[in-house]
This record gives structure tokens, sequence and C-alpha cells, in this order.
């Protein structure tokens, strides 16, 4: 029972640190990146930029930012070639964390000039799109 007990111990340990340390990685490469922006920044500049919801497509549906394509994070790699890269990629999702993973992988894949909404899209207070069902 004892040894039970240390073992439940040890992966409760481990799986809080792991999640620390992810949370921690990402928000270090997010401060390497510079690219978080704030709703002002991304609505005063998002016309002259590729705008980019990670989100799945029924939640890209029932509200997207005005002038947003989808391409949910998941399935980024497949469309890697839809996307520019001459011009500004700004990215939005519900966790920012997800639009940091997803700029570290469009910098690898040599884009330079990525940004991402640095709050949730649930906080967007400027234009929005409902996708309608015919």
């Amino acid at each position: 029972m004892k040894v039970l007990n240390i073992i439940l111990y040890i992966i409760v340990i481990a799986v809080f640190a792991y999640m620390v340390g992810s949370w921690a990685y990402y928000r270090i490469q997010a401060r390497r990146l510079k690219g978080a922006i704030d709703q002002d920044e991304f609505e005063e500049n998002m016309r002259k930029a590729q705008i980019i919801d990670l989100r799945e497509k029924n939640n890209f549906d029932s509200k997207h930012i005005l002038g947003a394509r989808n391409l949910p994070y998941t399935q980024l790699k497949y469309n890697e070639g839809e996307l520019r890269p001459d011009l500004p990629v700004y990215l939005y999702e519900e966790r920012p964390s997800v639009s940091i993973r997803a700029a570290l992988k469009l910098k690898k894949w040599g884009f330079e000039d990525v940004k991402w909404l640095d709050e949730r899209f649930s906080e967007w207070k400027g234009k929005t799109k409902k996708t309608t069902k015919l």
C-alpha cells in the first residue's frame, strides 16, 4: 500500500511538472517570437494580413472575425500551401497557446511576419460574422 501511494504521488508530480513546463515553454517562445498583439493593433492592421482562425470548423461557423479564413490547427500542416509567405499572417484561437504553437510552425516553414491575438477570441469586440447554413 505504501509503495502504491508513492507511485501515485510521483505520477501526480510528473503530470503537474509537465503541465507547468509546457506552459512555461510556450510563454518563453511567445516572448522570443514577439508576435502577441492586442485587439486594437490586430484590428488596425488586419486588412493587410491573412487572418487565420485556428478553431475547428463548427466553432468558426458559429462566429468568427470578419474576413478570417478557417484553417484549424489540427489541419495546419496539410494546408500550409494555402498561405502566402510574403504577406503577414494574423492568428487567433480561443486559447492563445494554440496560436503560439501555430506561429512556431509557420516561422519554421519560413513565414516571417506572424502575429497572434493575445487574448481569447471570446473577448473579441470587433466585427464578426456567422456562417449561415443553407
